[in-house]
């Protein structure tokens, strides 16, 4: 074979290569750019209308305190508040002569937590309280006219964030029009404001969409979580460093490490079961806690964390360990000062993961009894306490159309609560890494 054969040989040989070192960047390049377009489908489809759940439309209403300064000299409870909310939503309107029917219609559209707002309001006021101080009733100061902000009724909320079409036949709104005129009137006289909705950053759960909050369901994901680490992580360190530095490689290890695989693999419903089954039926702990939610959770995890553990502890060198030893230092001491500091970035790295799965898991919590509804925000671990998946998924499941908007704002709180708790992790480790390596 000729020189000028073998270059045109070779030169082809190469072309071919370079074509397919070509070929395979573009399918890297294609597979980045449509997990990259995935991510901002996903992120469009739930900011979009999750934006729209941190705001809220309030009614200004005149609440006339003259009625009832009287009956707050003997006590709150003697206040009929409803009824003073019902005649303030009704002096709003200019047309006061209302048939029964048309008067529920107008309440209606006033958020059904009205009259708890009216009340927190008149008993908060200085004037009121001045007045309520003086021993005897006197004709002056005259009592003052109060202006309350009070949420709107989710439908009339969704109609006034266009989520509600005015044109389409009244037997498919939620609205009637009469409703909508009322709304409108409200709108020219300046009444109705959009403003941000404090309560879903402070309230527990409830059955009205205006008056849902999602405090208390993160409260109970933060408790649960952190029964979980604080029970998952020091067993599967223990463990793992047990297995790994002090255990005989006998026929035991390796059936515990068959075991401790297999189980990172079971399904995470066959762990609300377990929890089901020892920690409120054999031991009788409170149902529908954090407490139990965050032991189920540790055993969900543990084997994930083990893995990942033993793994980091693997990886140190063992001309370490031989460094240690030499100098004088105990099985113990090498694994205390040496080891476990060199691998702690990876046990890390296992943590952030068993985070994401702990934090984002439903179906262990729901064979627990964390499903059940929880309008309190829990103040301890063995609280009744719901988590943040599970009460998106109850959202999810409502038909009305604020909870759909909320479950949207709900996934939006836990990204970034997700994202937070993982930066901190990420943080740690990386401080760790750079002071051991």
């Amino acid at each position: 074979m000729s020189k000028s054969t073998n270059s045109a040989a070779i030169e082809a040989g190469l072309a071919k290569r370079h074509r397919q070192e070509r070929r395979f960047r573009a399918y890297g390049l294609a597979a980045l750019g449509f997990a990259g377009l995935m991510l901002v489908v996903l992120l469009v489809s739930i900011v979009r209308p999750g934006i729209g759940g941190f705001t809220r439309h309030e009614l200004r209403l005149e609440v006339n305190t003259g009625p009832i300064i009287m009956q707050l000299k003997q006590g709150a409870s003697e206040v009929n508040f409803h009824q003073l909310a019902y005649q303030s939503v009704e002096d709003s309107i200019a047309d006061k002569s209302l048939n029964a029917a048309q008067h529920r219609q107008l309440l209606s559209l006033a958020g059904t937590f009205a009259a708890f707002d009216i009340k927190h309001a008149v008993l908060a006021d200085k004037d009121v309280g001045k007045m309520l101080a003086q021993p005897m009733p006197s004709a002056a100061p005259l009592p003052p006219i109060l202006t309350v902000w009070v949420p709107l009724a989710d439908n009339a909320d969704q109609f006034l964030k266009g989520h509600i079409d005015r044109h389409i036949d009244p037997s498919l709104r939620a609205l009637n029009d009469q409703q909508i005129g009322w709304l409108d009137q409200w709108q020219k006289n300046g009444r109705i404001r959009s403003n941000i909705n404090w309560d879903f950053f402070g309230r527990g759960d409830s059955r009205a969409p205006e008056a849902a909050g999602f405090l208390g369901s993160v409260v109970g994901s933060l408790l649960t979580l952190f029964i979980c680490l604080g029970v998952a992580l020091p067993v599967a360190v223990m463990a793992a460093i047990t297995l790994e530095e002090f255990a005989k490689k006998t026929r035991v290890a390796e059936w515990l490490e068959i075991i401790i695989n297999n189980l990172a693999a079971v399904p995470s419903i066959i762990y609300g079961l377990l929890g089901l089954s020892i920690y409120l039926q054999l031991f009788g702990m409170p149902r529908s806690s954090a407490l139990v939610g965050g032991l189920t959770l540790a055993m969900l995890i543990m084997p994930v964390m083990i893995i990942a553990a033993r793994a980091s502890i693997r990886a140190v060198p063992p001309s370490m360990r031989l460094a240690a030893a030499g100098l004088g230092a105990t099985p113990l001491q090498v694994v205390r000062h040496h080891v476990l500091p060199y691998a702690m970035p990876g046990i890390l790295t296992g943590t952030i993961l068993s985070i994401c799965r702990a934090l984002g898991e439903t179906a262990p919590l729901l064979m627990i009894g964390m499903v059940a509804f929880v309008a309190d925000i829990p103040r301890g671990p063995t609280d009744p306490a719901t988590s943040m998946p599970v009460e998106i998924y109850l959202w999810a499941s409502s038909p009305e159309l604020g909870f759909i908007e909320k479950t949207s704002s709900a996934i939006i709180v836990l990204l970034v609560i997700l994202l937070l708790l993982n930066g901190l992790a990420i943080r740690l480790r990386n401080r760790t890494q750079l002071t051991w390596q």
